[in-house]
């Protein structure tokens, strides 16, 4: 019998390339991952590593186990999953979910909250990541749910051995002074409109400024672009002490201050944020769990509809 700690003691090698960085990845010492990395070579007769300087690599072996490490851990959350769906599927025990920064204050705090008091036995611990890396964070088995956004509105490519869905569309309106000369607008704004004003915008690579570019592609006039930030609590500071706009994702927007208001745009930039799970553990009662708190709800509040004020 192939040991299981031993095969992810193995991938978690195989990955980082160093007993040491595996061992802080798993929280094991660095003698216990070696123990149990010779334990599972005695179980299966062969040689799985070899030093290479500082650092470890994978024998033909090893390697031969590793690519067939997912079909095992997979077979297993099977069976826990069928195990927990005999015992009434109640949510319990931990669940890690990695998400980007907004969706984790948008989305997933007010879906942990609302859980935490329906199922006091479950425990949602998550991580800031960014989507590719997210994805990878639950295919390899490290987390059991991201959620993802589309970028730039292109469709997620993702891997046969995972499952996604919809649950919350995001869509961008324009922040500003309440004394600005477009606060009195009433109907959505156009790019016109737009363009002959002052921005704090968001850096380049961002989603946001992907967002920004589009909306002025096919304007002559260049936006008046005076600060790029990352931060939108720092937009919004900027933008209540200047006559400046801000380009902010309903998701990313704290509560505006009062002397703040928002626009709705003619045209508003979207992007779809998708949770992500492994099909093996498509009957975990935690994951359906926080399905449906993220789901219905969130994405009805998403109408794109900003009213003035």
């Amino acid at each position: 019998m192939i040991d299981v700690g031993g095969l992810r003691a193995l991938r978690a090698v195989a990955e980082l390339g160093t007993v040491g960085q595996a061992a802080e990845q798993l929280g094991f010492t660095a003698s216990a991952v070696s123990q149990q990395i010779k334990r599972l070579e005695r179980q299966i007769g062969v040689a799985l590593v070899a030093p290479a300087g500082r650092k470890v690599v994978l024998t033909p072996a090893g390697q031969v186990i590793v690519d067939n490490a997912p079909e095992v851990f997979q077979a297993l959350e099977r069976c826990a999953g069928a195990a927990r769906s005999i015992a009434g599927g109640v949510p319990r025990g931990r669940l890690k979910v990695v998400a980007f920064s907004t969706a984790v204050r948008g989305l997933l705090t007010p879906a942990v909250a609302a859980l935490a008091m329906r199922y006091s036995d479950m425990q949602v611990c998550i991580t800031e990541q960014d989507p590719q890396e997210a994805v990878y964070c639950v295919d390899s088995g490290k987390a059991d749910v991201a959620l993802v956004h589309d970028a730039d509105g292109m469709a997620n490519s993702l891997p046969e051995s995972l499952k996604q869905r919809l649950v919350h569309a995001d869509f961008g309106d324009v922040v500003m002074r309440r004394t600005h000369p477009l606060a009195a607008s009433e109907s959505p704004l156009t790019a016109a409109e737009l363009a002959g004003h002052a921005w704090v915008a968001s850096p380049h690579g961002t989603v946001c400024h992907q967002w920004f570019q589009r909306l002025f592609a096919e304007e002559r006039n260049v936006p008046d672009v005076r600060h790029q930030i990352d931060d939108f609590s720092t937009q919004l500071a900027l933008a209540a002490t200047e006559d400046l706009l801000a380009l902010i994702p309903h998701l990313a927007r704290p509560p505006l201050g009062p002397g703040l208001v928002r626009r709705a745009l003619h045209r508003p930039p979207k992007r779809e944020v998708y949770a992500v799970w492994r099909c093996s553990s498509d009957t975990s009662p935690n994951i359906r769990a926080l399905l449906a708190a993220l789901s219905d709800e969130s994405l009805d509040s998403a109408s794109g509809v900003v009213v003035p004020g």
